[in-house]
């Protein structure tokens, strides 16, 4: 498991660590072991990563382990691709299942025996009813279910049936086996549960090996005693469903009993974290793949820009609790502008490029200004940046008739190019349409850094890149993907944000970018962070994605 790093040795306390404690100190338990089962049906996103967190982080903290599980109980909707992705990503936000990486699948033979014992002590049967017929027997949370006409079934025969449903002999839907509980439970998870259905379906591992599988409600406590989970931890949802894990714990000859304890799942604003619209999303083509930068996915976080560093920071600070509530986005973007503003690099990009012409500054010539690659961090370096006559500016930073307050660059006005001198505009010249194509203006060579006129103070700092030397790019303004903080309802995807993505073309980047790999995160200066794109991006024609911008810009609109 790999070790987090050195700012982040303060681990904040919740009910689940306090829990652990105890069991610890009280010699319940000698060591603990926590798992994370997730589904093979789809890409990890940000609420995964808070699992992923705090069942390998409590397993690190306490000197424990945390296991690997996938919960591949339901071929029809898994794929390769996407336990390979799950892999993937628990690697990169920094942890590590070493030799324990197990899959329900596993355990097919063990599960089969014990839904057999169930049969044989009374508490199982094979239900003729179909899916709709079953629910609606299973009455509401008012009125007590009624039973199944084949509940009372003899063992030998539910036995006799049951094997035949797993040598194939019946048809998907034909049969399913069912927990005899209770069906005036006041819990409707009690209320006969199914354990098993029928699909004939190949299965990633197991081929075609099994007809029947067994459902997450009974695959998921046996695997946890099997494997020795002390901690069984998920989200609110499954807090109905835990009389249920005992009861099945407590009828069968398990070897261990773990416990299944409840959190808080994460909702985040301004996306969806249903794994079903995600995944519609992606087949609806309204994003591009599970990675788009938009996504809440940890594959298109990667390559938006996100740290796991910073992801595993705003994990610990929107904590662990009990209660449902709504996280705003821009704490997981201030998590990663934190983190970022640290560890990024420093580099010059025009976004809206306007043409600069230094009128005294010598035709043909270039000279390199020496340039701190961060202004707090001296290990970071330094790089050489050309400077030249013509250069590109920001389009923003000119204003032919400037508005009150503005102190960039404007006819009689100075500036200071960055690391560079101050300049003097002059005029702009503009098309036929009246557009500004180009700014004017002199130069004071005096103010170069280490001469005297360095000193001389304007009230404008603008940054520039060298005409001649200029790197051309692609860069991808990335934003929230829906308008609305919750996006709900049966127009849910009339609500995606129509600006959440602006591609610009004919970007203009300092040459020392050109050499930037893949995954690179930089600060541009005051543009916002940026990280090169990892799939679209080459060094002829790179890709920059936005990360985050500087500052919040959301809570002014």
């Amino acid at each position: 498991m790999s070790d987090a790093p050195e700012k982040e040795t303060v681990t904040p306390t919740n009910f689940l660590r306090q829990i652990v404690e105890a069991d610890l100190t009280s010699g319940k338990h000698t060591t603990i072991i926590t798992r994370f089962p997730p589904e093979p049906n789809g890409y990890l996103h940000i609420g995964h990563a808070k699992s992923i967190c705090l069942n390998f982080g409590l397993a690190r903290d306490f000197n424990g382990r945390c296991h690997l599980r996938f919960d591949d109980t339901n071929p029809a909707k898994e794929d390769v691709e996407f336990t390979e992705s799950i892999k993937e990503s628990v690697h990169w936000l920094g942890f590590d299942w070493g030799e324990h990486l197990y899959y329900a699948s596993n355990y097919f033979e063990q599960l089969y025996q014990w839904a057999e014992h169930l049969i044989t002590t009374g508490k199982a049967y094979v239900d003729d009813l179909t899916a709709e017929e079953i629910r609606q027997h299973r009455g509401t949370l008012t009125e007590p279910g009624t039973q199944s006409p084949y509940r009372n079934r003899s063992a030998e025969e539910n036995l006799d049936l049951f094997r035949r449903m797993r040598s194939g002999e019946f048809a998907d839907g034909a049969k399913v086996l069912r927990a005899r509980i209770d069906m005036a439970s006041p819990n409707i998870n009690l209320r006969d549960p199914v354990l098993y259905r029928i699909l004939h379906a190949s299965h990633p591992h197991t081929g075609d090996a099994w007809c029947i599988y067994p459902m997450y409600d009974f695959a998921h406590g046996q695997s946890d005693a099997i494997e020795g989970i002390t901690h069984s931890i998920c989200t609110l949802e499954f807090e109905d469903h835990r009389p249920l894990y005992e009861w099945l714990l407590n009828n069968l000859p398990v070897p261990h009993q773990p416990r299944q304890y409840e959190f808080s799942r994460l909702n985040l604003s301004y996306t969806v974290m249903s794994k079903r619209k995600l995944m519609q999303l992606v087949q609806d083509r309204d994003v591009r793949g599970w990675d788009d930068p938009r996504m809440p996915t940890l594959v298109g976080l990667r390559r938006r820009g996100y740290t796991p560093e910073s992801i595993r920071t705003f994990c610990e600070r929107i904590g662990v609790g009990r209660s449902d509530s709504w996280i705003d986005m821009s704490i997981l973007e201030e998590s990663v502008r934190e983190d970022l503003n640290e560890r990024a690099p420093r580099a010059m990009a025009v976004l809206s490029p306007l043409k600069l012409v230094i009128e005294n500054y010598p035709a043909g010539e270039d000279e390199e200004f020496i340039v701190a690659n961060h202004p707090q961090n001296a290990e970071m370096g330094t790089r050489a940046v050309p400077f030249s006559r013509e250069l590109w500016i920001e389009r923003d930073d000119f204003m032919e008739e400037p508005v009150k307050g503005f102190k960039r660059l404007s006819p009689g006005q100075e500036v200071r190019l960055r690391a560079a001198y101050i300049i003097h505009c002059t005029e702009c010249i503009k098309d036929p349409a009246g557009n500004v194509v180009e700014v004017r203006c002199t130069y004071d060579p005096e103010t170069k850094s280490g001469l005297p006129g360095a000193e001389r103070k304007v009230k404008g700092v603008i940054h520039w890149v060298s005409a001649p030397h200029a790197l051309d790019a692609e860069i991808r303004l990335y934003d929230r993907l829906f308008a609305l903080p919750n996006p709900s309802g049966d127009d849910w995807k009339q609500q995606i944000n129509p600006d959440s993505v602006e591609v610009l073309t004919g970007c203009k980047l300092e040459p020392s970018l050109k050499a930037a790999a893949a995954e690179k995160r930089f600060q541009f200066e005051r543009n916002g962070y940026f990280c090169v794109d990892m799939k679209d991006s080459t060094p002829a024609s790179p890709v920059f994605n936005r990360t985050v911008t500087l500052r919040d810009s959301w809570t002014k609109r």
